[in-house]
């Protein structure tokens, strides 16, 4: 049977295209909800973006109608099936709310709105969709049935979220090496496997069994049944350090695999304070900007969303402006400048070291991205997690030639309040890009920062 869905505004200041993802059922959009839609339309920011952005799909929708608006507008479906019908609703409100409700609140205009349809059409179920969790309480506190907007949720659960690894069973060897061959390149080993776990991995993905002899490798290509893995780079010892940085444990190996590659255009990288996101993707990106040349400038941006109060405005150029938020960039700036000088050297030859390194590092904002083209730059994306997927996308599709994005966060850590673990844009580009020949992910399990944060992470 056809649902009625009643959109509050905050659903379509979330995601504008939500006209079009309801399927055949139909739609209706309260005279309240317009009127905040006319409000929030002017500024720059996202919202107003949005907003005007589902001002432009009703006006398009209106003008293509032929009909009387009374009747309904079709709706196109976003995966081209035929959808629903888009209805206004200007009546006057009928349904009387609990004397302890101000009947002249939007939100309550809007839940005796949707009491108003539920009396109108009784044989159909009418829910009243909205991201304000206070409202849906309401309106399952005087009986109608509310649902949050879950359409842009990339999984059901975060804890499903792909992590990049995949560990061998101890009789892996027994059912994968009936027809496995071997062979070297260029000093790398490869094998090529068929079996019954082949099928669920994907490009990149590393895999490892542990005991001893342990055995790590990267999936290099995904072939039907079988699969080509080759042997991966041990960064656990000192010969193979990336400027003077060696991983402390299997999953930061991985990451440096991922980083120093330059067959990977895209890597994400996910895991608690502490793990070593931003210390291994700085080492990498100064090994191959300024040793390697791959690269030629570091580029490190992040969103600017405050955890406290806000301080204002802050003086200065563009760059100026965003020191304050890159703290994290001069505290592992300092470790890799005294690493990479052994920690003995003079403070004048680690401040010509500094010198030297922060002069291939910008710092970029988020604001003024639009439009850019990055070519052969190292992109370091910190505290993504806080990016929506329409701001992920506009980053990673400033890529040009010869460049490479690491993106970095915690979606255990989300600032922003709209976003969760299941729609963070984090969460959204690592479960695309995972069937991708030129991406990478590994979720960092293990802190290296103290004991104190080790501990911290655990308990609190």
């Amino acid at each position: 049977m056809k649902k009625i869905f009643v959109l509050d505004t905050n659903v379509l200041m979330h995601d504008p295209s939500a006209l079009y993802r309801f399927q055949e059922h139909d739609i209706y959009l309260s005279i309240v909800v317009l009127e905040e839609l006319d409000a929030a339309k002017k500024g720059l920011s996202d919202v107003a973006r949005n907003v005007r952005q589902v001002s432009r799909f009703l006006n398009d929708l209106v003008e293509k109608s032929t009909g009387d608006l009374a009747n309904g507008v079709a709706l196109p479906h976003l995966q081209g099936r035929p959808g629903g019908l888009l209805f206004f609703y200007l009546d006057r409100v009928q349904s009387s709310l609990p004397e302890s409700l101000d009947p002249s609140t939007p939100d309550n205009i809007l839940l005796a709105t949707t009491h108003d349809l539920m009396l109108k059409y009784p044989e159909r179920p009418v829910v009243l969709v909205t991201k304000d969790i206070n409202l849906r309480i309401k309106a399952r506190a005087i009986g109608i049935v509310a649902e949050d907007y879950a359409n842009d949720q990339v999984l059901d659960d975060a804890n499903l979220l792909y992590t990049g690894t995949d560990r061998m069973e101890e009789d892996f060897w027994e059912q994968h090496s009936k027809h496995m061959e071997s062979w070297k390149e260029e000093g790398r080993t490869f094998y090529r496997l068929t079996g019954p776990k082949v099928r669920s991995w994907h490009p990149n993905e590393f895999l490892y069994k542990e005991g001893d002899p342990g055995f790590e490798a990267t999936v290099r290509r995904c072939e039907g049944d079988s699969a080509v893995i080759e042997v991966v780079k041990d960064y656990r010892m000192e010969r193979n350090a990336v400027w003077g940085i060696i991983a402390r444990n299997r999953e930061q190996s991985f990451a440096l695999n991922l980083l120093m590659s330059p067959d990977i255009d895209f890597v994400t990288l996910l895991g608690h304070a502490g793990t070593g996101k931003t210390l291994l993707t700085l080492a990498a990106a100064l090994a191959q900007t300024l040793e390697l040349r791959l690269y030629t400038e570091i580029i490190m941006t992040r969103i600017t969303v405050p955890v406290g109060d806000d301080i204002g405005f802050l003086p200065g150029t563009e760059e100026e402006k965003m020191e304050p938020w890159m703290g994290a960039l001069e505290d592992n700036l300092d470790v890799l400048n005294n690493t990479e000088s052994g920690g003995r050297s003079s403070s004048w030859t680690r401040a010509t070291t500094h010198d030297l390194v922060r002069s291939r590092i910008r710092i970029k904002s988020l604001n003024f991205m639009r439009g850019r083209t990055f070519q052969k730059k190292f992109i370091i994306i910190d505290e993504a997690q806080n990016l929506s997927a329409h701001q992920m996308k506009t980053l990673v599709t400033r890529a040009g030639p010869g460049s490479k994005i690491i993106c970095l966060g915690n979606i255990a850590q989300i600032d922003t309040p709209y976003l969760t673990e299941t729609t963070s844009g984090l969460t959204y580009v690592v479960d695309r890009f995972k069937e991708w020949d030129h991406s990478g992910h590994v979720t960092l399990q293990r802190g290296e920062r103290s004991r104190l944060a080790d501990y911290a992470t655990e308990i609190l």
